[in-house]
This record gives C-alpha cells, sequence and structure tokens, in this order.
C-alpha cells in the first residue's frame, strides 16, 4: 500500500516537474523571430525597390547647326566664307565648335589654311558683345606670315566669330594673356571688330 502511494506521489511529481519546465518566454520566441523574419523581408524588398527605382542615365543629346568659316585666298587679298556643319553636344558651345572647325583647315581650291595645325583652343567666352578667345601659345610659335599672313589669320578668326550676331567684336589671348601682336603689325591689346575690308566686296 505504502508502495503504491510512493509511486503516485512520484508520478505527480513527474507532471508537475514537466508542466513547470515549460518556459513561458519560450512562446513568446516565436512572433520576436518570426518579427524579425518578418523585418528582414521587408528590408530586403525596400532594397530591391530602391535599386529598382534608380536613376537611368540619359543619352547625350547631340544638335547640328551650319556656321560660317573664313579662309584667305590663294593670293592673300581677301578672305572667303566657307559653309560648315558642326555638332554640338551637351556642354560644347558654338563658339568653339566654328574655331574647330576653322582650325581644320581647307582643302577647298584657291582657299590657304593660315592658322598653324599645332595651334589649340583654351577657351572662348564672350560677355557683352566681346568673344575673348585664348589660344595655345603653339599660334605664335608656329606662325611664318608677315603683315598681309597676319592680317588674314587674325581676319579668319574674328570674321568667323562676328558671324554670330551677338558677337561684336573679338579679343585674342595667347595662354591666358594679351598680346600686344602675332608678328608686330597689328595691335591685338585691344578687341577686333568685324574685319570688312578683307571680304569680298
Amino acid at each position: 500500500m505504502k508502495l503504491k502511494k510512493y509511486i503516485l506521489c512520484m508520478f505527480a511529481l513527474a507532471i508537475l516537474l514537466v508542466a513547470g519546465g515549460c518556459d513561458p518566454q519560450g512562446e513568446k520566441q516565436t512572433p520576436s523571430s518570426s518579427s524579425s523574419s518578418s523585418s528582414a523581408v521587408s528590408s530586403s524588398g525596400s532594397s530591391a525597390s530602391s535599386s529598382s527605382t534608380s536613376t537611368v542615365a540619359k543619352p547625350v543629346e547631340t544638335k547640328e547647326m551650319t556656321v560660317k568659316v573664313y579662309y584667305p585666298n590663294d593670293e592673300g587679298e581677301r578672305l572667303v566664307a566657307v559653309s560648315r556643319k558642326v555638332k554640338l553636344s551637351d556642354g560644347a558651345d558654338k563658339y568653339t565648335a566654328a574655331l574647330k572647325s576653322l582650325m581644320e583647315g581647307t582643302k577647298e581650291k584657291g582657299q590657304s589654311t593660315i592658322i598653324p595645325r599645332q595651334t589649340k583652343i583654351r577657351s572662348v567666352k564672350v560677355k557683352d558683345g566681346v568673344a575673348t578667345v585664348d589660344f595655345s601659345g603653339d599660334i605664335l610659335k608656329h606662325f611664318v606670315g608677315g603683315s598681309t599672313g597676319e592680317e588674314m589669320l587674325v581676319g579668319s578668326v574674328v570674321n568667323t566669330l562676328t558671324e554670330f550676331p551677338e558677337v561684336t567684336s573679338v579679343q585674342i589671348l595667347i595662354d591666358g594673356k594679351p598680346v600686344e601682336s602675332l608678328a608686330g603689325h597689328m595691335d591685338l591689346t585691344v578687341p577686333i571688330k568685324r574685319m570688312e575690308s578683307i571680304l569680298p566686296k
């Protein structure tokens, strides 16, 4: 009888121990883990959404325009106008494009290239009607003309830029600094107006 009571007591104790061993906090861990899991999904979903809405670079827009550039005739007596098509990409300006076209030279019969091919354009800025052109020192180093050549070179630059109605005169700089002249014959310390005297009449 005592043995039976002892076994019943041990069985009841075992039930109590099992019931007491259940961790109530353990039951609360499931929502927490579910929450962090859903948080991860939300974060990755947000990431995916963010990457899918990333900005796509726009293609560079290229415009084309017609400009007039001027070359000396073979006799060095006057300038001849030549129409050219130039392309303007984003950020490029029409003044630089026109001068670059001029500096490419000419292969037309009866015309001469006067600007030394080694010359580079450092900058072109237009303000209050004056176009300030800054050439590299190569324009002086490689220039071989006399008084006529100097007049033709300056005239080709000035008349090309004054084709734009907003430009009324041109100031020439070399390596960022004003110069007295290219070959000692023309005063370049002041802006030069359009040179009508060397254009066809």
